[in-house]
């Protein structure tokens, strides 16, 4: 559905000779038919621009970027407009038309594509009954939440059928409980109409509740892609980890580990991970059945991703020395991820 190879993109300032910026540095992707795949990285990763790329507002300096079979970086005129029309696009500050209804903004995109009247009509109820805004019709925008707003653009975004939904830091501005009901929104439109979604955001959350796979962007890089739950499992660079400590490791967990230390000087914190599966497996009441060690539970939780369910435990092990490693020992044996934060 969506390849970029090799793609580079590098602003230059006219204003200061010989200054560039190369926002995109050599990246590299396949996006499939029906996928959620997300985009990740902080402020200045290159994310937006690479999403603008696959809209066609920006032009690639170097490689190519395929969308349903056009070459977006080659192709303008009429055969843009064309292509345009099979990828379509949500922004964090919905772009809505304050003068419209909710029922003009939907329609707008099918008078400029000169749908016909009454089918413009049929299409907007349909797309206001997908995105759950029945009896709004009438109000403007000034007169809608936040959420009600972006389901607005959404039903915008799909009016003219595209095959490719863009989504450029949709949930940005929401507090978390409407974040949820757009995301939920977003995995109902893409199991019903079997639309390929490509988001891009700062936040691990958005990654981890809808996305099947993600690329993690770095400096214009791509420094890690995969699918969800084994980038979770695994976080191979530096600013993944990060990411991933987002959502598995709140700031408190420090404090209590940090607290404990202090307090109990002997032993050893363990962070257990599961995946799949193993999230559901009383790996701990195990432990303590068959060892002689005391067991704190400082921290965990259990989260669900597209791909399966992935968990984390932080523990407080404590006891005779020789006990606590053949404890340790076991866990390791067991289908989880084992690391000893400190000693």
């Amino acid at each position: 559905m969506i390849t970029l190879n090799d793609v580079s993109k590098t602003f230059t300032k006219t204003f200061k000779k010989g200054t560039s910026i190369k926002a995109v540095d050599h990246v590299s992707l396949s996006i499939e038919q029906g996928e959620i795949f997300g985009i990740i990285g902080y402020s200045g990763a290159g994310k937006s621009t690479l999403i603008r790329m696959l809209n066609g507002l920006e032009k690639p300096t170097k490689g190519t970027v395929k969308v349903a079979g056009r070459d977006m970086g080659a192709i303008k005129g009429r055969e843009l407009r064309e292509a345009l029309k099979e990828v379509s696009m949500i922004f964090q500050h919905f772009n809505l038309l304050w003068s419209r209804t909710v029922s003009e903004n939907i329609e707008f995109p099918l008078e400029i594509a000169k749908v016909p009247k009454k089918k413009r009509k049929a299409r907007v109820q349909e797309l206001i009954k997908l995105v759950g805004l029945e009896g709004r019709e009438d109000a403007y925008p000034s007169q809608l939440s936040g959420g009600q707003k972006q389901r607005v653009g959404i039903a915008r975004a799909l009016a003219n059928n595209p095959k490719v939904l863009l989504c450029d830091e949709a949930t940005s501005a929401l507090d978390p409980q409407t974040t949820d009901d757009i995301l939920d929104l977003l995995v109902d439109i893409n199991k019903r109409l079997g639309l390929t979604i490509v988001l891009i955001t700062h936040e691990m959350h958005v990654i981890r509740k809808i996305c099947h796979r993600v690329a993690v962007m770095e400096l214009g890089k791509v420094v890690e892609t995969g699918q969800v739950l084994d980038v979770f499992k695994k976080p191979a660079a530096p600013i993944t980890k990060r990411f991933v400590q987002q959502v598995t490791e709140p700031e408190e967990t420090k404090e209590t580990i940090e607290h404990l230390l202090e307090a109990y000087p002997t032993g050893q914190v363990v962070q257990l991970s599961f995946i799949g599966e193993s999230a559901e497996t009383p790996v701990l009441s195990d432990v303590i059945r068959s060892y002689k060690i005391n067991v704190n539970i400082l921290q965990g939780k259990i989260s669900q991703t597209q791909n399966g369910s992935y968990g984390t435990l932080f523990i407080h092990v404590d006891g005779e020395q020789a006990e606590v490693s053949r404890a340790i020992d076991y866990l390791h044996k067991q289908d989880i991820g084992v690391e000893v934060i400190s000693e």
